[in-house]
């Protein structure tokens, strides 16, 4: 693992007993309004198998567990990934997994049918982001929905939402990024002007790829 990933990954393993505690109040808005989106997006079928890359305890794959066939929580800090299989052993809940894996390396094997992230991909700059979409375009999901801290506005706002540790990029940068690997970006939500959700769907073969207007559909 890359040293800044290490030091990341250590960080969330320091406060993974208590991150639902704080991320399930009604003091994060903005993260839960963003989470609700990218669940409603998600729409698995009964037997998709569905990736939530940046799992952390699993919020969103348990929200999608009672749709899909299987969901698969990836992660790359242990602390997450423990209390998400400590969750899911409670519960008993058995079409979900969790295990180690990165946004470049998931490290996961066999068909996906939809790749979900939210509030993760913004740990890694610009570059990282654009190499972590192409391994995501190389598993072939059918839809791939992004919930994170992008700028609908100015990349350098007078009034920034969040503070070190979150490198967001603009929303035109991963619309470009998206459709260059193959995507069709089908909507655009805007959460607030520095958080939003996209959703891609793969091209057919020979469809003809429309550029999306980086304008949101709604906003929240």
């Amino acid at each position: 693992m890359h040293e800044e990933l290490g030091e990341l990954a250590n960080h969330f393993s320091q406060i993974a007993h208590h991150y639902d505690d704080k991320h399930d109040s009604e003091a994060k808005p903005i993260y839960n309004a963003c989470a609700s989106l990218v669940i409603e997006h998600a729409g698995p079928r009964p037997d998709d198998v569905v990736l939530d890359l940046g799992t952390g305890t699993g919020l969103i794959a348990f929200a999608l567990a009672d749709d899909a066939g299987h969901v698969v929580g990836r992660d790359i800090s242990e602390g997450m990934i423990e209390q998400a299989q400590t969750k899911a052993t409670d519960s008993g809940i058995e079409n979900v997994e969790f295990g180690y894996g990165e946004f470049r390396d998931p490290q996961h094997v066999g068909e996906v049918d939809v790749i979900v992230s939210n509030f993760s991909l913004h740990h890694l700059p610009d570059e990282g982001k654009r190499e972590a979409i192409e391994v995501i375009a190389d598993l072939d999901p059918r839809r791939f929905v992004l919930g994170d801290a992008m700028f609908f506005g100015s990349s350098d706002p007078e009034e920034p939402l969040f503070g070190h540790g979150v490198d967001a990029a603009t929303v035109g940068m991963l619309v470009d990024v998206l459709t260059d690997v193959g995507f069709v970006v089908m909507a655009v939500e805007r959460v607030h002007d520095q958080v939003g959700v996209l959703v891609a769907e793969q091209a057919d073969d020979g469809a003809e790829i429309d550029t999306v207007s980086t304008e949101p559909t709604s906003e929240k």
